[in-house]
């Protein structure tokens, strides 16, 4: 797939194209049909599909202090549409100048000068331009009098214990931040992964006979409730950043309350591994809480319940 930043580095050579336009924060099942339906209207035209996202997050511009908490990086989500079968992503930094683009300039400097569309396959609730001011409706007008077709697409929905709901990002993160990995895993139809690097921690579970990973990851990364997780250690290549072998791993998230610790941290104790992975830029996938994060009165009543811990794990993950 290819992939650039900037519309001014578009290659001059996609020809038109069929453009999906978005946040994508996530690629959850939602954004599945929706690119899927992109993809698909792109093959049928013979035409290369072209994903536009952006970056930072428009919430932090348009609304500063309030950035959400991010599902997917941008390497991550590379990985996930090029699977989905989109030709290229262009990710455009989203400035307080960009947001200030009327919707008209956005179709015609964006859209229609710089992508070439030849068809936009978005949302139904899709909006754009200064104020969000645009919509589906606003964007088919335009597309007549520009030359390129428009086609919207109904939300994705999912069965939950309150009844039907819409699939969305902010489900998502709500789902991730109460720690509910099975239901962000049904409605993401994977599991959710913050991704980093492993850094050198306290070493205090190498001591303890549980060396752990400790993964560093960007800011306003998506992070799971507090607690003890079963779930898998993601290797990736160093130079494309593509997922490689997925290791059983108990995950930890919290501040270590039986050490007085006060720094939030992520750390994967990778079973039956004997390895160094200090620097290696990895993945972590959560599969389900196994319990909340306890402080313990000593290091036995600790060491025990680690241990319950990577049992849970491998049962969790029918070892």
């Amino acid at each position: 797939m290819l992939r650039w930043r900037g519309l001014e580095s578009t290659p001059g050579d996609l020809g038109r194209t069929v453009v999906t336009v978005g946040m994508y924060d996530g690629v959850h099942r939602g954004h599945q049909t929706l690119i899927g339906a992109a993809v698909a209207r792109a093959r049928a035209m013979r035409r290369p599909c072209l994903l536009l996202t952006f970056d930072p997050h428009p919430a932090e511009v348009v609304r500063p202090g309030s950035h959400p908490a991010i599902l997917t990086s941008l390497d991550r989500k590379a990985e996930l549409v090029a699977g989905l079968g989109v030709d290229a992503m262009c990710v455009l930094p989203f400035t307080p100048e960009f947001s200030r683009l009327t919707r008209e300039t956005f179709t015609h400097s964006v859209l229609v000068e710089r992508l070439h569309a030849a068809q936009v396959v978005v949302g139904e609730n899709f909006t754009y331009g200064h104020k969000a001011s645009g919509n589906v409706g606003t964007l088919a007008e335009e597309g007549r009098r520009f030359g390129f077709a428009v086609e919207g697409v109904a939300l994705a929905q999912d069965s939950s214990d309150d009844g039907e709901v819409t699939i969305s990002s902010t489900y998502v993160r709500a789902c991730v931040a109460a720690g509910d990995m099975v239901s962000a895993a049904r409605a993401l139809g994977r599991l959710h992964r913050v991704d980093g690097v492993v850094v050198r921690g306290d070493r205090r579970g190498r001591d303890l006979g549980y060396p752990t990973a400790n993964v560093e990851s960007p800011q306003y990364t998506a992070i799971p409730a507090d607690g003890v997780y079963a779930g898998h250690l993601v290797t990736r290549d160093p130079r494309s950043g593509a997922s490689q072998e997925r290791l059983p791993a108990a995950i930890s998230v919290g501040t270590n309350p039986t050490f007085q610790g006060s720094r939030r941290t992520v750390e994967a104790f990778v079973l039956d591994f004997d390895g160094d992975l200090y620097g290696e830029h990895v993945g972590v996938e959560f599969a389900h809480r196994l319990r909340p994060m306890a402080a313990f009165d000593d290091v036995h009543g600790l060491l025990a319940a680690m241990a319950k811990d990577v049992a849970d794990t491998r049962q969790v993950l029918r070892l």
